[in-house]
Formats: structure tokens, sequence, C-alpha cells
């Protein structure tokens, strides 16, 4: 039986896995040296100050929120089409979330729509754009357009991409805050976790605070009365000063993510390559689009998302029996994402909103994500090539 191509697949090799059993064989599981070193490498390659590490992106996205100040009495603005994280964050601050339309062509937000929603509502606090798939859109524009509000990146796709300006994602020359995932599909992997990276010093003090319970350790920041004895601080003594999370992670995802973050490099050519091959090949298929597609945008991109629009429609097909087709000849394939604002939850929430939408329902009826990780070899990115191109052109 022929193996299956997923849509995305970590990379791990013999130097993780000797990372991860060298913290393993060590004197800290959590809490120790590995993460102070992550945290600092990724710091190094984005350009920011700080980076704080973090049990995973959704966590990631919440804190940041938290540390931003952003709640009850907020609204946050994000893109229509993304997961659900990024627009429950702000529920979890207890602010509320806004949506704003998608660019048929750069699937982001595009400032039109962001300036639309700013228009309309006059409580917005925070913006949220969403780099999907691994590109940067109109950053320096959305900055501009956010003025005084809050802009938190959810660039869980983006590590190792750059702005249209060239500095690369989450140097905060566009946004108070930016946001990772490692999870195991993303660029580089942790099993589970995330990051924040900042320039405010003051920042990441809160979201350090928040990610362990709300508690500070070191005595020069104690907060109550008592805390020396004897003319000594009292050894023992820590004080939670904030309502705070468990949301730490541990020593060995660190080293993970440290051994495979020497690896982006190397990634990130694999994935853009694949991309341009894939953009070669399906560029000349009938009912097929390629968004993300100009050559400029796939320089820069993470490249964490193959998608291609089709249109079952047309073709007198439908998806769900597309992606069957595709499944027999070994091909996985995905939809990201189901517009937040159709899920029940959001639904029962907000309303119905599928008419305020036209790009994200167009996006939606059409999306389709094809395998594309660096373990790909040669032969198997023409298995997909081969097959996606038989099924659409027999359609």
């Amino acid at each position: 039986m022929t193996s299956v191509l997923g849509y995305g697949r970590q990379c791990i090799d013999q130097s993780d896995i000797d990372a991860v059993v060298a913290v393993l064989t060590s004197d800290f599981l959590t809490q120790g040296p590995c993460v102070e070193r992550f945290e600092a490498a990724l710091a190094e390659r984005c350009g920011a100050r700080y980076a704080v590490a973090v049990s995973n992106g959704t966590a990631a996205l919440h804190v940041a929120c938290l540390a931003a100040g952003i709640g009850p009495g907020c609204r946050g603005v994000t893109a229509a089409i993304t997961f659900a994280a990024s627009a429950n964050c702000l529920l979890y601050a207890g602010a509320d979330v806004e949506f704003a339309d998608i660019d048929p062509n750069t699937l982001c937000v595009p400032p039109a729509a962001l300036e639309h929603v700013l228009a309309e509502r006059k409580d917005v606090g925070a913006v949220i754009p969403v780099h999907f798939g691994g590109l940067a859109s109109a950053s320096r524009e959305i900055r501009a357009l956010a003025k005084d509000q809050i802009v938190i990146e959810d660039a869980a796709h983006a590590l190792g991409g750059s702005y249209a300006c060239g500095k690369p994602v989450g140097c905060g020359a566009y946004s108070d805050m930016a946001i990772f995932s490692f999870h195991a599909v993303k660029t580089i992997t942790t099993g589970e976790g995330g990051a924040i990276v900042t320039n405010d010093l003051g920042l990441a003090k809160r979201l350090r605070m928040l990610r362990s319970h709300g508690i500070e350790r070191d005595a020069s920041n104690f907060t109550g009365a008592n805390t020396h004895e004897n003319g000594r601080n009292k050894p023992w003594l820590y004080e939670q000063q904030m309502l705070g999370f468990n949301y730490r992670l541990t020593d060995f995802q660190a080293a993970l993510g440290l051994s495979q973050l020497g690896k982006l490099d190397r990634f990130l050519h694999r994935r853009r390559e694949i991309a341009g091959r894939y953009d070669e090949a399906f560029s000349r298929l009938p009912h097929v689009g390629l968004p993300q597609s100009l050559p400029q945008d796939r320089m820069r991109s993470g490249h964490h998302l193959y998608v291609v629009l089709i249109d079952f429609e047309s073709m007198g097909t439908t998806r769900t029996a597309l992606m069957a087709q595709l499944r027999e000849k070994g091909i996985g394939s995905q939809v990201h994402y189901i517009p937040v604002y159709r899920h029940p939850y959001y639904i029962e929430r907000y309303g119905a909103q599928e008419d305020s939408f036209a790009e994200a329902e167009r996006y939606y009826r059409r999306c389709l994500s094809l395998p594309l990780y660096p373990g790909l070899s040669d032969e198997d990115v023409e298995r997909v090539i081969a097959a996606v191109t038989e099924v659409v052109s027999c359609g």
C-alpha cells in the first residue's frame, strides 16, 4: 500500500534526538538553562530584544493579550481566515472580537479591510494580523492604521520569514509583540510550544510572570511586607503578583527547539524549492488558482502551507470527492481554515456573518492545502504533482 504524504510533518534527525537525550539525562527537565538559551537564540534570529517561550502558540497569544492590558470593554480585530486561536485569545482576556476580510491573493487582511473595521468600531484596542501560510503582508500599512492600538502579530506560520522591507518577522518594526508556534507541523518544532518576541522590557517581564502563575521570585521586585529576616532576604520567599498560568516550556522541548533552530535556513530553503516546483506545475492546470505565488512573496514567506484554490463547481465535483481521490493516490490534503465566524460558538455569540466576508467565503469554497515539508523528496513532490494534475484534469 502506498504511504500517504500528509500536508505537514516534523523533520527530526539524530542531532535533535541527541539534544533531547542530553537534557533528559541532566539535572533539569523543566525551568532549566536550556529554555533561556533557546529564548536568546530565538530573539537573536528574529532581531528582537526579548523572547519568552511558552507551552504552545495559543498560550503565546493569550499571555500577549493579557500583558498588553487587553480586557473587558476592549475589542480586537483579526483575520476571518485563521485558526480559532487567533480570535479565542481575545475572548480569553475578556475582550470581544471583530473579523476583517482577506485579500484574495495574499490571503491576509489588506489595509482597506482593516481601515473599514476601524472606522466602524471605535472600541478597537488591539489588532492581530495573521501571517497566513508564512506571508507577512502589508505590515507597515497595518501598523500605521493601528496608530496607538496594540499590534500583536500572529506569526505562528512565519518563523524565518521577512517583511517587505527585508527585516525579519518578529523584529518589532511593525508591532508590539509577535508570537510563534512550534507545533509539530510548523517550520521548526518543540513538539508543542510557542514564544512571544518583543522589544519592550516591561512586556517581557509581564509575559514571564504570566506564563508561571503570575509569580515573582526576584526579591528586588517584591511588593509585600516582611521580605527580610535577620537583615537578609528570606531565601524561600516568592510572591504571586498577578493571576497567571502554568504555560511553561520544558527544558527538553527547548533543547529540541534549539537544535531545530539551527536547521531553520535549510528547512526554509527546501520549503521554497517545493513551493516553486508546485507553482511551475500547477500554474498550467485548469480550474486552479495559486495565491501567494508572486515571486517577491515566495522569496520572503515562511512557507508553512501550500494552498491551491480549486473551482470544484466548474469541475463538476466536490472538495470531499477530490480529497478522497487524492487520498487513494497516497496524497493527504487539508483545509486551512474554516472561517472562524462559521464555528457554532461564534455564530451563537455574534450571529451569522457569512454575508459580510465575500473574499473569505470565496476562499473557503475553493481552498485546499497540499503536502509541504522539508522531508519530502523530489520523488514525493512529483507524486503530488502527478496526482493533483490527474484528478484536476479529469474533473
